[in-house]
């Protein structure tokens, strides 16, 4: 069928007239006309009653007009809706974020962004770091908040990096280390709570041991999530390696307590990835303006 021979008669139709009809469309009335007469020709019906004055449908055509409207009624739909997910209004963003920006910054900028964006959907996952790497890759997230090293960060994917804080050792108020100084083969002599394999804290420590020379750490609790494994120290059991973003206020509040080890600085990177050489869609890219606000 010729849609646009369709919405000629749909205007025509509508108006009541073809020279309304073809100055709504800037088009000569003989060319509708003509357009109208070979649409009829192809459907094989009539439109158009014969009428001294103005127009009448056939009950054909009184349907299809009908029908027609129903069709540009839904193609206007179809295209506010892609406008709309062109300008970011509509659609959903799904985030794959490690525990310390899931838990302490993500939920800031999601709400903030909702706040201007209503309806967008949002969905975050909370994961470890390998996790939100591979789920980036895949294509199972529009991007990833990343709390680490930046050495970890794969060759395909853009970095940036948002903030960056320090990574504490910290045991509970009465345990013997609290607020001394200590070696670090001292430290690595107390068992740890940590979270599970692919962790890039628990990396790092690890990291931190190979390069000293010394064994990886005991891990003799672990736990899948960050809030288990800060009260479990505070509870009075071992040692933990951890983002200050994490337990600064714990530490204040002096429910748990930093342990300095001689010569050990490190740094811990918070950062937003997403897949290189890609295009974001404007809606990602609100979003991260957002988090680069902090």
């Amino acid at each position: 069928m010729n849609l646009h021979a369709l919405r000629l008669f749909y205007y025509v139709a509508e108006a009541g007239s073809v020279t309304k009809a073809s100055a709504l469309l800037n088009i000569s009335q003989p060319a509708v006309t003509s357009q109208i007469k070979k649409f009829e020709k192809e459907l094989g019906l009539t439109l158009f009653n014969p009428s001294g004055r103005g127009i009448s449908l056939t009950p054909f055509g009184t349907e299809l007009a009908k029908q027609a409207g129903n069709l540009f009624t839904y193609e206007e739909r179809i295209e506010e809706f892609v406008e709309d997910y062109r300008q970011g209004r509509k659609g959903k963003l799904r985030i794959a974020a490690t525990y310390l920006p899931a838990n302490f910054l993500v939920p800031g900028w999601a709400a903030r962004f909702k706040a201007g964006h209503p309806e967008m959907e949002i969905e975050i996952t909370t994961t470890n770091s390998q996790q939100a790497f591979e789920q980036l890759q895949r294509r199972e997230a529009d991007v990833a908040f990343y709390g680490g090293g930046a050495k970890e960060k794969p060759e395909d994917v853009d970095w940036l990096e948002l903030l960056e804080d320090e990574l504490w050792f910290v045991v509970a108020p009465s345990h013997p280390f609290a607020g001394r100084t200590v070696s670090l083969p001292e430290m690595m002599q107390e068992p740890f709570v940590m979270r599970e394999e692919g962790s890039s804290t628990r990396a790092r420590l690890v990291s931190l041991c190979t390069a000293y020379g010394l064994k990886p750490p005991r891990v003799t609790l672990q736990f899948s999530g960050l809030g288990e494994v800060i009260r479990s120290v505070m509870a009075g059991y071992g040692a933990n390696f951890i983002s200050s973003l994490a337990v600064r206020d714990y530490v204040e509040w002096k429910q748990l307590s930093r342990v300095h080890v001689e010569g050990i600085q490190l740094n811990n990177n918070i950062a937003v990835c997403t897949r290189k050489n890609e295009t974001l869609p404007i809606a990602l890219q609100q979003f991260i303006d957002i988090c680069r606000q902090v």
